[in-house]
């Protein structure tokens, strides 16, 4: 049974609800305490005097968002790797009595335990952000309204709401990585969970692979391919981490035809995925190679005609709907919601139109931002 990084997407969007729900609260709460008395005079006072019950409701968010993050990260790891161990144990064909026995077997929990590990670590700098940033922004919408002395209500209320539409589309916790790219909190936490998860598939499936004795694997072949991956499409790998690089093997023991079987293998596993090879978001998985009984992967064309293309094009709407939904949970009036809400469903229409063009499967996950309100 094959084996992919997205076995663990659903997983990681698990994760990912927990952060966007705890950033929307966070906006809604800092917009109704922003409009609280906005055209009262003292205003501005009145709101640093409570900026330490916002500090504190903020550190009260943070410590049970890294709670339950954590939490769920561990175990979507864990399960993770058991859905890749279970594949392996699919792939082997084994006899109900050895597949029963293979199943009990307890995981790699070191190597379970070091994946995370790795992915809470990940998530630290991130509730840092947000302990920073919600007050950070909090104190700099204040002065920046009540910087003008002539701002009537109204007019101090639209400089609010720009200025807070401004944090909600950054994000609460945005930052920039070190590769220079920005990332909000949940979209980073899915990233880092959704990359940990796909590591943990596939290393339940190969750990699973080398303890039966069975060292290849063979790359499917995918449409909508990116470029990194494409050059890897149907070629056979080995989970030996020491191959130097392509060869040709005789397999002395794998006969076809009353005849030993060549296989090619395009290098190890390993440096594939070095190259990029099944990165996060990837659309490709592996399976067990048996020489002279596995036949060589192939895939049709799209159906709808889609290119890689068309689904970064998505995947930019996508980004877009989340982001003036954020906004929509930022909005101080219901004037600003509908607009906010126009705009969703304008990005919404556009995804409807392309889905609807090149045969793509519209993913609604991936258009939320929470699900409480």
């Amino acid at each position: 049974m094959p084996v992919s990084p997205a076995d663990g997407e659903d997983l990681a969007r698990e994760v990912g609800r927990i952060y966007q729900d705890a950033e929307a609260g966070l906006l809604e709460r800092l917009a109704r305490l922003l409009a609280d008395g906005i055209g009262l005079p003292g205003w501005a006072e009145q709101k640093l005097r409570a900026l330490g019950n916002l500090r504190q409701a903020v550190e009260q968010t943070v410590i049970a968002l890294r709670r339950d993050a954590d939490g769920a990260t561990r175990e979507a790891i864990a399960e993770a790797y058991r859905r890749g161990d279970r594949a392996a144990v699919a792939d082997l064909m084994l006899p109900e009595g050895q597949r029963a026995a293979a199943l009990r077997a307890l995981p790699n929990a070191r190597a379970v335990d070091r994946l995370a590990d790795a992915a809470v670590a990940e998530q630290q700098p991130v509730y840092r952000r947000i302990l920073r940033a919600v007050p950070d922004a909090y104190r700099q919408i204040v002065a920046r309204v009540s910087g003008g002395v002539l701002l009537g209500t109204r007019t101090r209320r639209q400089a609010a709401q720009r200025a807070l539409d401004q944090f909600a589309e950054r994000g609460i916790a945005g930052f920039t990585d070190r590769a220079g790219r920005t990332w909000q909190a949940a979209s980073y936490a899915e990233m880092a969970v959704r990359s940990a998860t796909g590591r943990a598939a596939v290393l339940g499936h190969t750990d699973r692979l080398r303890a039966m004795g069975q060292r290849l694997v063979v790359v499917s072949d995918a449409p909508l391919e990116c470029p990194l991956c494409r050059p890897w499409e149907g070629k056979v790998l080995t989970l030996d981490e020491h191959q130097p690089g392509p060869q040709t093997l005789l397999l002395p023991h794998a006969t076809r035809d009353g005849e030993s079987v060549t296989v090619h293998v395009a290098g190890s596993l390993t440096a594939a995925r070095a190259a990029g090879l099944l990165h996060p978001n990837c659309r490709h998985s592996i399976s067990l190679y048996l020489p002279g009984v596995t036949r060589p992967p192939s895939s049709p064309p799209h159906p709808g005609g889609a290119t890689y293309e068309d689904t970064q094009r998505q995947r930019y709407l996508e980004r877009q709907i989340r982001a003036w939904k954020r906004k929509q949970a930022a909005a101080m009036d219901d004037e600003a919601r509908r607009r906010a809400g126009a705009r969703v469903r304008t990005y919404q229409a556009r995804v409807r139109q392309l889905t609807a063009e090149t045969g793509l499967r519209r993913k609604p996950q991936r258009e939320q931002t929470h699900s409480a309100r």
